[in-house]
């Protein structure tokens, strides 16, 4: 009898396992590894699912004209709805990947800004090299951070708009990281620094 209940519900483990990123949203080409070939980076969606994930796969290209898969990340991008499509919008928002002498970019809009994580491929991985963020905290202050993991050093300037005459302010910390955040495991702002 315990044989016949798992022939019966395997099949049913192996459709919910399955994932639906069936939806395209960008492709981009360049160099990621520096061998004179253009990889591609593939941002899927499953729109399927309530809070509709974005999945991020990267492919290494071969001398042979063929294309391996390196990469697959359902973390580093944030779903579309977190809460679920009835659920409380975040404001942030999915923008764009770019691939600009070997550093691959990932783009997010903010209710009020945006921001953008950079991961070049070194050490055999994908390794966070840069995060930067400019906003509003919608009271009449602009902030701007720019934080380079490779050396450590993050700036963060807020400065008034608007009628209100506050102080500029300008910090600059060493923070280092050591080894450096992979791809793989990256999940935007799972600390407090990026």
């Amino acid at each position: 009898m315990p044989k016949i209940i798992f022939f019966l519900l395997f099949p049913i483990a192996l459709i919910a396992q399955k994932d639906n990123f069936t939806k395209k949203i960008t492709k981009v080409n360049g160099d990621l590894n520096k061998d004179g070939l253009a990889d591609y980076v593939l941002v899927l969606q499953d729109t399927l699912s309530d809070n509709a994930p974005y999945k991020l796969e990267i492919y290494f290209a071969e001398a042979n004209g063929s294309f391996k898969r390196i990469l697959s990340s359902v973390k580093a991008i944030d779903p579309a709805f977190p809460e679920g499509k009835k659920g409380y919008y975040s404001g942030n928002a999915f923008s764009e990947i770019t691939i600009k002498k070997g550093i691959l970019s990932i783009e997010n809009e903010l209710l009020r800004g945006h921001f953008e994580h950079k991961f070049r491929y070194q050490n055999n991985n994908f390794e966070l090299i840069g995060f930067s963020e400019v906003y509003s905290d919608g009271q009449g202050t602009m902030g701007q951070i720019d934080f380079n993991l490779s050396t450590g050093i993050r700036i963060k300037k807020t400065e008034p708009y608007g009628e209100d005459n506050f102080p500029v302010t300008k910090t600059q910390k060493k923070i280092s990281m050591r080894p450096l955040p992979k791809l793989q495991d990256f999940a935007p702002f799972k600390t407090e620094y990026f």
